[in-house]
C-alpha cells in the first residue's frame, strides 16, 4: 500500500462583514489593545512596521480604520500553516455611534486543507460574534483571561452535547434566551445564551463571557475560555475550577 502523498500548499481566504453598536474607536481598542476580552491576550507595537503576535508585522496601522497583521514565519505558526494574515477595515456609521467592519483572514495551509479551512471558517464566526459581545456589553474593560482543554475523551462529535447537559442547558434553549446553568462547585450562573450551534456555546453573565468549543469535529477535545471582567477576577482560579469541572464531565 502506497503512503499518502502530502498535499500541495494552498492559499485560503475567509472574509466577513458586520455592523455593531460600537464606535470605530471602541472596535479598534478591542482588536488592538483588549484582545483578552474576546479572543486571547495579544500585544501590538503600535506603529506601521511594528511587531505583532506570532512573530508578525503590522503592515498597515491606521487607527481607527485599518489594521493588517502579517506573518511569514512558519516556525511561529501552527504546523499546518506557512503564512497568515489578518486584515480589519473599520468605518463609522450613524455619526460614529455604530461601526461597519470588514475582516479577512488569509494565508496558506500546507496539508488537510479542507479540514483546516472548515475549522478556521467556523471559529471565525464564533470569535467575531464574541468581539461584538465584548464591544457591546464590556467595551474597554480589561479581562482576566483563562483557557483550558478537556481530557482526550472529549475529542468526539457528541462532546458538546454532553457539556450542555452537564450545564443543565435546556435542549430547546435558543440564542438570546436567559438560562440558569450549573457551573463549577454546583454554582448557579444566571446567563444569556448568546451563541449556540453544533460546535460552540456562548454564555454571557453581567461580568463574564464563557466560550465553549466543541472541537470533536476536528479531532480535538472540548475547550473552554473565560473572559472575566469582575474587579476581583482571578484567571488562575477560573482555569483550575473549570478544568476540574470539565474533567469530571468526561470521567
Amino acid at each position: 500500500m502506497s503512503e499518502k502523498q502530502p498535499e500541495t500548499p494552498r492559499a485560503f481566504e475567509i472574509p466577513r462583514e458586520f455592523e455593531v453598536d460600537a464606535s470605530p474607536e471602541q472596535v479598534w481598542d478591542a482588536v488592538t489593545n483588549h484582545t483578552g476580552g474576546w479572543l486571547w491576550p495579544m500585544e501590538y507595537e503600535p506603529k506601521q512596521g511594528g511587531a505583532g503576535p506570532f512573530n508578525s508585522v503590522l503592515t498597515v496601522w491606521e487607527p481607527p480604520q485599518r489594521l493588517t497583521v502579517s506573518s511569514e514565519d512558519p516556525a511561529s505558526l501552527p504546523p499546518f500553516q506557512t503564512s497568515n494574515q489578518l486584515d480589519y477595515t473599520i468605518e463609522a456609521r450613524d455619526g460614529g455611534t455604530r461601526s461597519w467592519v470588514r475582516y479577512v483572514h488569509s494565508g496558506i495551509f500546507v496539508d488537510n486543507w479542507d479540514e483546516y479551512y472548515d475549522g478556521a471558517d467556523k471559529h471565525t464566526d464564533f470569535y467575531l460574534h464574541t468581539l461584538r459581545q465584548y464591544v457591546t456589553f464590556f467595551p474597554g474593560r480589561p479581562a482576566a483571561f483563562a483557557t483550558l482543554n478537556g481530557p482526550g475523551e472529549s475529542a468526539n462529535k457528541d462532546a458538546l452535547a454532553a457539556v450542555g447537559r452537564a450545564l443543565n442547558l435546556p435542549d430547546d434553549a435558543t440564542e438570546g434566551a436567559r438560562v440558569r446553568v450549573q457551573g463549577p462547585q454546583g454554582r448557579t450562573l444566571d446567563t444569556v445564551l448568546d451563541y449556540r450551534n453544533d460546535w460552540f456555546i456562548g454564555l454571557r453573565t453581567d461580568s463574564a463571557l464563557y466560550r465553549i468549543f466543541g472541537r470533536g469535529r476536528w479531532g480535538a477535545p472540548v475547550g473552554i475560555s473565560v473572559h472575566d471582567f469582575a474587579p476581583d477576577a482571578d484567571a488562575a482560579h477560573n482555569e483550575a475550577e473549570w478544568s476540574d469541572w470539565l474533567t469530571a464531565v468526561f470521567a
